[in-house]
């Protein structure tokens, strides 16, 4: 009996031996079941499968419909963790760690961005926010020290309170091309570097003390403070 057992033991082994020799060869994709390996969790198909079955209101939890799957995206979760790339998903984010964050990247085709999305996200430089969003939710971006560039859709409508307070690093803010209608209060509060803001005609409602502390913005006779003056003046200025 015993060394039946060795034997069965023994074939156990070769078999191993074999599966790994044919491992290290070639490389298979099971589309029903697929691997939750670092690699898959960068393939298109793995992130068609998340923004399809990832439920919005549970995007903490992640239950999706295969075991494989919740292994994929905790693999996914680790990875952008460590990437610092923020995951956008409905408009609400995945990943909390957002001082880490240098990157977003939007997974579904959203209407609004989410409130608070990358709040205090110091090491995020760039936002290219997609076509169909309407809306900028509050603090959606608020104190983004190094962000210099954001991307506005044709489709936005309205800049919530605080949405881009304390972007310290921006110097340009182009809504010219947009459907924008609101300007939220305290907007572009403290964007001490911001030279440059295009206002479209669609602009109806805006806030108080939108760019409040944007002393380069306007001319030293002008009150920051003063929200109508300030896009009266960029607004003549676009006229010339």
């Amino acid at each position: 009996m015993k060394c039946g057992e060795d034997e069965e033991k023994e074939d156990g082994e070769e078999q191993n031996e074999v599966s790994a020799a044919d491992d290290s060869t070639t490389t298979t994709t099971d589309s029903a079941a697929p691997a939750a390996t670092d690699q898959f969790v960068h393939t298109p198909e793995f992130r068609r499968h998340f923004v399809e079955f990832v439920p919005v209101d549970a995007l903490m939890v992640l239950r999706l419909a295969m075991k494989g799957w919740n292994a994929a995206v905790d693999a996914l979760i680790d990875e952008v963790v460590r990437s610092g790339e923020l995951m956008v998903h409905d408009g609400k984010d995945i990943n909390k760690c957002h001082a880490l964050i240098t990157q977003v990247v939007f997974l579904l085709n959203i209407t609004k961005v989410g409130r608070n999305l990358c709040l205090s996200a110091y090491n995020l430089v760039f936002v290219d926010i997609p076509e169909g969003v309407e809306s900028i939710g509050e603090r959606a971006f608020n104190d983004c020290r190094s962000l210099t560039t954001i991307s506005f859709p044709t489709t936005l409508t309205s800049i919530g309170d605080y949405a881009f307070s304390n972007c310290s690093s921006l110097e340009n803010v182009d809504l010219l091309h947009t459907n924008l209608k609101k300007l939220g209060t305290a907007a572009f509060r403290f964007c001490t570097e911001l030279k440059s803001v295009t206002i479209p005609d669609s602009l109806q409602t805006q806030g108080e003390n939108v760019f409040f502390g944007c002393y380069n913005l306007v001319l030293s006779n002008i009150y920051v403070g003063d929200t109508n003056a300030v896009v009266a003046h960029l607004r003549s200025k676009q006229q010339q």
